[in-house]
């Protein structure tokens, strides 16, 4: 049985020629159009004639040439490109090393394999002092952050329906989208963002109209709204170095869109409660994490089918990969995992990460995971304000505590810097999905946290 449902032709549509061009008509002799043509003809010099001549053998000859290339030929001429590429990259850096190259193409082919796994977890021993981003434009709860994959730009939305973009070397706000309270157009609450790997486009899921709305990254102008859910959108998420969207929504689907065509391509349906958070990289799979129907579940676009994993508890809020392999989730029962895409059960569980409240003695919920790509490295933030770093040990089969970070709120989302430098925080005075209970000495704002490294993993 197909979980998948697609639009008519909708991956056909991926693959269609966008510059065709439709034959054009011949007038008959003696219209109107005829004699234009013919008095056009007519007026044109012979050099024009001669030019255009030219033209049409120099076109005719690049496509001879491009049909002669065979398909291993255009392989080993991209193969060459990409090479020259990364090498150029390479020597822009101040600290070139021989073998820089190779050491970068191996690391490449390891991550698509999902068995890259840099050890940098023992480097970290703490962190320094706080920097604090905060604007008039967000005046709720933060609710979720994404940052540019050259972490220049960092971009965080809001309860309130705003999306702010961040300088990251000057901490100050270069441009802003206003909510609901500013607008008619603007959005009612922002529940997720995701930006492209070449910073071309920005999404946002509007809780209020149920839409995704599509922006310019570099001013924030609006582009498109995408329409077809019909619950809120929970989930947003970009396929690596690709124009692929993904969705997730409390109508408990998950769709895909296409970007460089503004256009919905499928429907995937599995998910028996809504679903809570989405994530995907490079390849052509999106992770899922169920909330109360209690299962993470990956889906193979390709192959059309998925893999379910069932959880321990009651509750799976957030799951967020650490590399192509293996992912970590979180919940309200407390407990923090982390899995395995060849096993149906965690490799790794801690129960109560975040200790119990000494309230009512329930565990405390864990509201946001972070991950530092490819590494040892995650962190897991709580309802408490605590935000607890952790150490992944051998083949992920345990989880060490390195140290925690005190702040006063919900810690509803977490991004670590690309070169994992800084983990930035997103607080809120109310759980990014709800308002259940408030922590009014909690603030709304955007924190970064310089960490502290006894050496650098090379």
């Amino acid at each position: 049985m197909s979980f998948f449902i697609r639009k008519k032709d909708g991956r056909d549509a991926l693959k269609r020629k966008v510059n065709g061009h439709m034959k054009s008509r011949i007038s008959e002799p003696g219209s109107k159009k005829s004699k234009i043509r013919d008095d056009e003809s007519i007026a044109s010099s012979d050099e024009e004639f001669a030019e255009e001549s030219q033209r049409g053998k120099e076109e005719e000859q690049y496509e001879s040439e491009e049909e002669q290339e065979t398909a291993q030929e255009k392989r080993l001429r991209l193969a060459k490109k990409y090479l020259a590429e990364i090498e150029e990259e390479e020597r822009d850096r101040t600290e070139f090393e021989e073998g820089a190259v190779s050491r970068r193409l191996q690391e490449e082919y390891l991550e698509e394999k999902g068995k890259l796994r840099k050890i940098v977890a023992s480097n970290y021993t703490g962190h320094g002092e706080f920097v604090e981003l905060r604007c008039k434009d967000h005046r709720d709860s933060i609710t979720c952050l994404c940052i540019s994959s050259n972490g220049k730009f960092l971009f965080s939305g809001s309860k309130d329906g705003s999306i702010v973009k961040w300088c990251f070397s000057t901490k100050s706000k270069l441009a802003a989208v206003g909510g609901k309270r500013k607008s008619k157009e603007g959005m009612k609450c922002v529940l997720c963002i995701a930006i492209s790997t070449d910073g071309k486009f920005l999404v946002a899921g509007d809780s209020g109209s149920k839409e995704v709305r599509v922006f310019n990254a570099e001013d924030l102008k609006p582009l498109k709204n995408l329409q077809g859910h019909r619950g809120t959108v929970t989930g947003l998420v970009f396929r690596r170095d690709t124009h692929t969207l993904y969705s997730s929504s409390e109508d408990r689907s998950v769709k895909v869109w296409n970007l460089d065509e503004m256009a919905y391509v499928e429907t995937l349906f599995g998910h028996q409660n809504p679903i809570t958070s989405i994530d995907a990289l490079s390849r052509e799979r999106a992770i899922t994490s169920g909330g109360y129907d209690g299962t993470i579940r990956i889906w193979k676009i390709v192959e059309e089918s998925q893999l379910i994993f069932n959880g321990p508890g009651s509750s799976i809020d957030i799951v967020k990969l650490i590399n192509e392999e293996n992912f970590l989730s979180g919940g309200d029962d407390g407990q923090l995992c982390v899995w395995g895409s060849q096993k149906k059960k965690p490799l790794c569980t801690v129960p109560l990460a975040h200790g119990q409240d000494e309230m009512n003695g329930q565990a405390m919920w864990i509201t946001s995971v972070a991950t530092l790509l490819n590494t040892d490295l995650v962190a897991s933030g709580s309802r408490d304000g605590t935000v607890r770093l952790w150490k992944c040990g051998e083949s992920f089969r345990s989880l060490t505590h390195l140290f925690d970070i005190k702040i006063p709120g919900f810690i509803n989302t977490m991004a670590f810097t690309p070169d994992g430098k800084n983990l930035i925080l997103g607080v809120g005075q109310e759980h990014r999905m709800g308002r259940w209970w408030k922590i009014s000495e909690a603030k709304n704002r955007v924190v970064i946290v310089p960490l502290i490294q006894i050496r650098l993993n090379k």
